[in-house]
């Protein structure tokens, strides 16, 4: 895709939706963190309805270390994996306890070293949290860079890398929320909504819908 049509493509999200955001509920990084590590393989609606009981009750390493892994279970046992998950969060609270004085630390190298955090974890709170230009590329993503032709790539890694050098500087905050709201809900995975697309003229996918 010609930069200029980049420009564009962004210009045309950003007008629609100045300030986007996750849909994740959260009120601290900590929160962040562990709704992002609960929301792999699940949806952003199953994690909020199990993070709006757990929260009022729980909402530090320190507290959810108390509850235990059995009691994390209890709220959150509507979730895929909760079993595997509960097991990493009791985990990472161990550590941000013991290395980090309960505070989520702030460099890429730290977060991924925490159980249940890998990449694009790591990526979702450096951007969403510290306001770091990072390109966390989930499925949503991933089909919209390759479609479009914005940044096509056989994984998810040569996206991200691809997104970072195309995308210009003025987007690259939001660009993330931009690109998995716009899959989401636009650009689904089964039948994209092309006819409602604001960058259909935009996008090199040779299967658009017309319906």
């Amino acid at each position: 895709m010609k930069r200029a049509d980049v420009v564009e493509l962004f210009t045309r999200l950003r007008e629609l939706n100045p300030h986007p955001t996750t849909e994740l509920e959260y009120d601290t990084p900590f929160e962040l963190l562990v709704a992002v590590v609960l929301s792999a393989q699940a949806t952003d609606v199953g994690v909020n309805k199990a993070t709006r009981k757990l929260y009022p009750l729980a909402n530090t390493p320190q507290a959810i270390l108390a509850l235990g892994e059995d009691g994390l279970k209890k709220y959150i046992n509507t979730i895929g994996l909760f079993n595997a998950k509960a097991k990493n969060v009791i985990a990472l609270c161990q550590i941000l306890v013991e290395q980090h004085e309960g505070e989520v630390p702030r460099t890429r190298e730290a977060l991924e070293a925490l159980p249940g955090v890998g990449r694009k974890t790591a990526n979702v709170v450096l951007n969403t949290a510290f306001g770091e230009p990072t390109m966390a590329v989930d499925t949503h993503i991933f089909r919209v860079s390759n479609r479009t032709g914005l940044a096509p790539g056989k994984d998810v890694r040569v996206v991200e890398d691809k997104l970072v050098k195309v995308i210009p500087a003025e987007f690259r905050q939001d660009a993330h929320h931009w690109l998995i709201l716009h899959g989401r809900y636009v650009c689904k995975a089964r039948k994209p909504d092309c006819p409602h697309c604001v960058i259909r003229d935009l996008c090199r996918y040779k299967d658009k819908t017309v319906t």
